[in-house]
């Protein structure tokens, strides 16, 4: 496939463009392709020999794509999506989330500003990518509770980010290849126990609680969404908007982010890596607004769809 910009052109032109998911009923776990226009889910159990691993499909590259586009256009095995739950779309990630912190110039400058952050050096706005992992058992689905109370420092805040998922892998991705390695992007909410975060005086601890990582609605494959750096970002709290913002406004972009992770590690399909958060955190506020037992949590970002969560 060949790149164009932030654009991915497929070789077959759109037709690998999809919405993939992972999905269970009474039948079990499996994954389907989403169609917004009906409302159904394609089950790729149906009349195909599919993994029904969203890591193995990935793994599959334009083939398992050309095979899921077929299945689409058969008509079998759909779905009333109303009859499905969606969980994440990647439940057990092979490894820790690769994440980003300080990556927004407004966020930068308000964490900074909150008292909350610990990260070494005196300048708001770093001058290389911060780099740190969220646990694989923090990773929850679509509509799942975010379990504060596994936080008893009581500082639960969110943090909305586009998500980019590997594609094709490999060490030493060049900045002007980088787009090509991408398979797709999704949603992370970037659940944080901020006091945790603060006193370890590093990143790990305070954001790979249990529950503390909300993934999907789906993984929206990279031809299917365009420029993703004309995307838009929302995330509002029991209806109040608390963070906008174009994906364009990062600090350190995905083509950067994808050389300098890949010039110290091979990347491989269906890894991921969180973007970043914008301005308009809980710590963004006088006094913080932390999340508690009862809010709704509910992370838009245009061309994926919403990734909401109550709070448990």
């Amino acid at each position: 496939m060949g790149c164009i910009g932030p654009t991915i052109v497929m070789t077959f032109g759109d037709i690998f463009a999809m919405r993939l998911v992972t999905f269970k009923d009474s039948k079990g776990q499996r994954i389907g392709v989403e169609l917004v226009e009906t409302r159904e889910i394609v089950d790729l159990s149906v009349g195909t020999r599919l993994p029904q691993s969203m890591l193995a499909f990935i793994a599959l590259g334009a083939t398992g794509l050309r095979r899921a586009r077929r299945a689409v256009n058969s008509g079998q095995g759909r779905l009333p999506a109303a009859s499905v739950q969606l969980l994440a779309p990647i439940p057990r990630p092979a490894k820790n989330i690769l994440c980003v912190g300080k990556n927004y110039f407004e966020h930068a400058k308000e964490f900074h500003q909150s008292g909350f952050d610990s990260s070494a050096g005196a300048d708001a706005v770093p001058e290389l990518p911060i780099i740190f992992t969220k646990w694989p058992n923090s990773v929850i689905g679509p509509g799942d509770a975010i379990p504060s109370a596994n936080d008893y420092t009581n500082s639960v805040d969110y943090e909305g980010e586009l998500t980019v998922v590997m594609g094709e892998g490999g060490r030493h991705i060049s900045q002007a290849d980088a787009y090509c390695h991408v398979y797709g992007y999704t949603i992370i909410n970037d659940v944080t126990a901020r006091t945790l975060q603060n006193q370890h005086k590093q990143w790990f601890f305070g954001k790979s609680l249990d529950g503390f990582c909300p993934m999907g609605p789906c993984i929206v494959t990279a031809d299917e969404i365009g420029d993703v750096t004309q995307r838009r970002l929302t995330t509002r709290v029991n209806g109040e908007l608390r963070q906008n913002t174009l994906v364009n406004q990062l600090i350190f972009d995905i083509p950067r982010l994808i050389a300098d992770l890949s010039r110290i590690m091979t990347l491989e399909p269906g890894d991921l890596i969180a973007t970043g958060t914008c301005a308009g955190v809980g710590i963004g506020f006088n006094p913080p607004k932390f999340l508690h037992a009862g809010d709704r949590v509910a992370i838009t970002i245009e061309g994926i769809g919403t990734l909401e969560n109550p709070v448990a």
